[in-house]
């Protein structure tokens, strides 16, 4: 056989090389956000969130009634003084259930939905590794976590600044600072929102691991989430609370006071860095013997 006749499908292999090795590294992350955020019901979820603070801000514009100072959901007797308190009052409404319904969802399709559509086997196959694969699971449910907590502050933000008239604001302490810095301190209260889900986003991935049902995985996780809040409102547990992942949730009304107060930042950073070592070594340990069937 002739070089010539080599050459060819040489040449060929050696281009089709690069199109059909596996993505590491970024790469890999950035392949997961891609699936992440193409998906349909990813896009449902953020859409669910953001109509949130718009379901509230039209419902006391159309309301004749004048709220009582406390009355309500914290905050909400301010939305017709000051819109920009629409994001605040937003952010009460939907962390105890929406937005932990939204990252069970997420965390807990991460291993098990690869399980039951049976692509776990080929990306395992790939020489990304168990630890990596586990870490940009991760790494996608927590980026859902910044999509979702900055979405129902800024729509809040957005549909308050529509709706009703924008000021200065009130800070619990009394003080009153400007419109640029009380949009400063609604991105400080839409990041630490982020930080207070990423215990449950590790939980998620945990239980993950524990089955190739991502249906059972998801309810589990909100259960879980459902658990906590139970665990954290009894006196008789008073001792167990500092150390529940929902414990520091609804925290940033410190980041609302003059001077700021970052005491619960650190305090709810601290406890969330917890539950993703312990969770992230018991999802390690769990997937790394693992047995993949499909």
């Amino acid at each position: 056989m002739s070089s010539s006749d080599v050459t060819p499908s040489t040449t060929t292999a050696t281009a089709d090389a690069p199109r059909s090795r596996v993505p590491l590294g970024l790469d890999l992350v950035g392949s997961e956000l891609s699936v992440l955020f193409r998906r349909r019901r990813t896009w449902a979820m953020l859409v669910a969130v953001a109509l949130i603070p718009i379901l509230l801000a039209i419902a006391v514009r159309l309301s004749s009634d004048t709220l009582a100072p406390g009355e309500g959901p914290p905050f909400l007797d301010r939305v017709t003084q000051n819109g920009l308190f629409v994001g605040f009052t937003a952010m009460i409404v939907g962390i105890p259930l929406f937005l932990p319904l939204t990252i069970g969802v997420v965390a807990g399709d991460t291993i098990a939905g690869e399980a039951g559509q049976g692509t776990l086997r080929y990306l395992l196959t790939a020489p990304a590794g168990r630890v990596r694969l586990l870490l940009v699971k991760y790494i996608g449910a927590a980026a859902f976590c910044v999509a979702a907590a900055f979405t129902l502050m800024i729509v809040g933000i957005l549909i308050g600044a529509l709706l009703f008239p924008v000021g200065p604001v009130t800070l619990l302490s009394g003080d009153v600072i400007s419109v640029p810095e009380s949009l400063l301190r609604s991105l400080l209260v839409a990041s630490y929102v982020t930080v207070s889900l990423l215990g449950l986003s590790a939980i998620g991935l945990f239980i993950s691991t524990l089955t190739d049902v991502p249906v059972g995985a998801m309810a589990a996780t909100i259960v879980v989430s459902v658990v906590a809040q139970i665990l954290d409102v009894l006196p008789q547990l008073s001792w167990l609370h500092p150390w529940l992942f929902s414990h520091y949730w609804l925290g940033f009304a410190d980041l609302l006071r003059q001077p700021l107060d970052l005491g619960s930042f650190a305090d709810n950073i601290l406890v969330q860095l917890c539950y993703i070592a312990v969770f992230g070594a018991l999802a390690y340990s769990r997937f790394s013997t693992k047995d993949i069937l499909s």
